[in-house]
């Protein structure tokens, strides 16, 4: 009975990450463009389609190494955030003094994820914020069929844009990144019928969960302005804590707009959260606004700016969060 269940949960999954294409940068027609997710994937499974206006994923291709999802800069990739983080927070206070994530491929037991190219900052800034170290434990990425090489140094990538926002905190995260050792196979949880049942309904227990595919995401209600900013972001903002420090700078790039602006439509046509609104006033006059919370930092204003009248800020107080940002207001429209 346990078999069918399990197998039937496996038959649910999917590996290929959900694709928001309003999010992506090549439907909204940035300068430059953006293949990041492209390069990124080291099983040439996502590709720029024909009209060269959003990216595919090839299933046969994609192993879900989340490598694509981790270095995508607006959110137009992702899985699903809140296995992985129901898993680090259920491991608080438990037998164990941290909380682990295993790739599927380590040996190790506990918690897995198929790559740990799928850990991202806000899973990171999460675990900080809760307090709970986390050890990150690898297999022999040199070798591995699933990810790539070069997974813990994106780690350790994730692991400094982390701390970098985490320092408004003063509350640095506790990671560990490491690879396997042979005493780590001893952390496999030996399951019983009933326990394994358990895991699987009962919240709070996610380990046998982690070990399965997720169920692919529900497609974005892009009619929904809460569902056009990513769990991503959504988290990185929920982890710094309520309130957020007052007098300390938050990393957190972000635009800002100077004199030379000709009030045209191009930074808000190509924002891909529309975190940047184009209000047009009755009088005739234009209110550029900016929700700072939905931003992810992506810059395509920047490069797409005509008279290159955007700069990046990358600190930005407690309140900017707080009420839309008035980044130009004008009397007239070009």
């Amino acid at each position: 009975m346990l078999r069918g269940v399990l197998d039937q949960l496996g038959e649910m999954g999917n590996l290929v990450p959900r694709y928001t294409q309003p999010r992506c940068l090549l439907d909204r027609h940035a300068v430059g463009g953006c293949a990041v997710c492209v390069e990124a994937c080291p099983h040439e499974a996502v590709t720029v389609n024909a009209g060269g206006y959003a990216v595919e994923i090839d299933p046969e291709r994609c192993t879900g190494c989340g490598l694509c999802v981790q270095s995508c800069p607006t959110g137009a990739l992702e899985y699903d955030l809140l296995a992985p983080l129901e898993s680090v927070q259920g491991q608080r206070g438990g037998a164990a003094s941290e909380a682990t994530l295993t790739c599927s491929q380590s040996g190790a037991g506990g918690p897995q994820l198929p790559c740990l190219g799928r850990v991202t900052p806000a899973l990171l800034t999460a675990a900080g914020g809760w307090g709970i170290p986390l050890t990150l434990i690898h297999g022999e990425c040199g070798s591995c069929s699933v990810g790539h090489p070069d997974v813990p140094q994106r780690l350790l990538n994730a692991l400094h844009e982390t701390q970098t926002l985490r320092r408004a905190t003063g509350r640095p995260a506790e990671v560990t990144l490491r690879p396997a050792v042979p005493e780590d196979g001893e952390r496999a949880q030996n399951l019983t019928r009933r326990g394994a049942f358990g895991a699987l309904f009962r919240s709070g227990s996610q380990q046998l969960a982690q070990r399965l595919p997720e169920r692919p995401l529900p497609f974005v209600d892009w009619s929904e302005p809460a569902e056009r900013t990513p769990a991503e972001w959504q988290w990185r903002k929920k982890a710094l804590g309520t309130p957020l420090p007052q007098d300390v700078g938050i990393d957190w790039p972000a635009p800002v707009v100077d004199e030379t602006c000709i009030d045209c439509p191009v930074c808000a046509n190509v924002c891909p959260t529309q975190a940047i609104t184009r209000d047009l006033q009755p009088e005739g006059g234009v209110r550029l606004l900016l929700d700072l919370s939905a931003c992810t930092g992506c810059m395509a204003c920047l490069r797409s700016c005509p008279p290159q009248a955007i700069h990046e800020q990358r600190q930005w107080l407690a309140p900017a969060f707080e009420l839309p940002i008035l980044l130009r207001e004008s009397d007239s429209v070009m």
